[in-house]
């Protein structure tokens, strides 16, 4: 709804564009970004990811391996350009993650406004229909157990903590070490570069945050809300710049993230076949990829209240997959068009 609310008035001419503003644009989005993705690395914890169990850890890399693959096929079936597929390559980063990633890999590509607004659009219809079958199979649990031949046995795991009761120092801290971190990785960038100057900044910051999830820095309540706001600050500035020429063809792209999803899902059950998945394992990793951390412990909840620290903590894992994930399907679809 940000992004829809700050585009329509972009369209309408409700901003001005000149020089004092897109200085502003830049300096805000160079600097948010860094400090975005390190606070959401934080909360990572590959300990708890590791005790998950073998079942779970198999599905979600096979969930992983699968969209990857799906990616590419269609992208290449459907001959995307190089903007759109390097839109889709943003929209890998957020399949694989979450919108932070997204972005991340969106600044890392060079995604033009209008392609990553497709891209976006293409990312909640189909999502929202993602998540709606994924709800509307859970009944079916047993049958499908018993055609893969699984036998489900999983333990409650925690979850993440909450900034209840958090003082305004906190998230003043929180704000000052994400900023320090972002200068960090620019000032590294200039020296060291994989890519491009914007693709170094975000895989510094990614390597800052999964450190400091290993430290004392990862108890601090909070960085989710913080890293929050920086994204919804992120979204509104790319809507502030998304200027639709056409949507005309809007319907394909759409159809061709459908298509994605769908051989996603048959790689996800060949997979379960293959391995003895149960249904639980295959749905809420697809959804801790392609939803995150906003619907899969509600897809694990309605398998059992229990098993919601297991949809928390695949889907936070994604955080750190999806920036990596999206930046190689991105780099191999661009390949694709030259």
């Amino acid at each position: 709804m940000i992004y829809a609310y700050t585009m329509f008035l972009a369209s309408v001419g409700f901003f001005d564009s000149n020089k004092e503003i897109n200085a502003i644009y830049i300096l805000a989005k160079t600097n948010l970004l860094p400090a975005m993705l390190f606070l959401m690395l934080l909360q990572i914890d590959l300990r708890h990811f590791l005790r998950l169990g073998k079942r779970v850890t198999f599905a979600y890399v096979a969930a992983v391996l699968s969209l990857m693959i799906s990616f590419i096929v269609v992208s290449y079936l459907f001959a995307f350009d190089r903007d759109m597929a390097a839109a889709f390559g943003a929209l890998a980063g957020s399949w694989m993650g979450g919108t932070a990633n997204m972005i991340a890999v969106g600044s890392a590509l060079g995604v033009n406004q209008e392609a990553f607004g497709f891209a976006l659009v293409v990312d909640s219809v189909n999502y929202t229909l993602w998540v709606m079958l994924l709800l509307f199979i859970v009944p079916f649990a047993a049958a499908f157990n018993r055609f893969a031949k699984s036998e489900a046995n999983f333990a409650s795991v925690s979850t993440i903590g909450c900034a209840c009761n958090m003082g305004a120092k906190r998230y003043w801290l929180l704000i000052f070490l994400a900023l320090l971190i972002s200068l960090v990785s620019q000032l590294l960038a200039s020296y060291i570069e994989f890519l491009n100057s914007t693709t170094t900044v975000v895989l510094l910051a990614t390597i800052f945050g999964v450190i400091g999830s290993f430290t004392r820095l990862k108890n601090l309540n909070g960085t989710n809300e913080v890293a929050t706001s920086m994204l919804y600050l992120l979204v509104a500035l790319i809507g502030s710049r998304a200027i639709f020429e056409s949507f005309s063809e809007l319907g394909v792209y759409v159809f061709a993230g459908f298509c994605i999803l769908i051989l996603h899902g048959v790689l996800m059950v060949f997979a379960a076949k293959l391995w003895k998945l149960d249904l639980f394992s295959i749905t809420v990793a697809s959804l801790a990829n392609i939803g995150g951390v906003a619907s899969a412990p509600v897809l694990a909840a309605a398998y059992d209240k229990s098993l919601v620290g297991i949809g928390v903590i695949m889907a936070i894992m994604g955080y750190l997959i999806g920036t990596f994930g999206g930046l190689i399907v991105g780099n191999i679809l661009i390949g694709i068009t030259q």
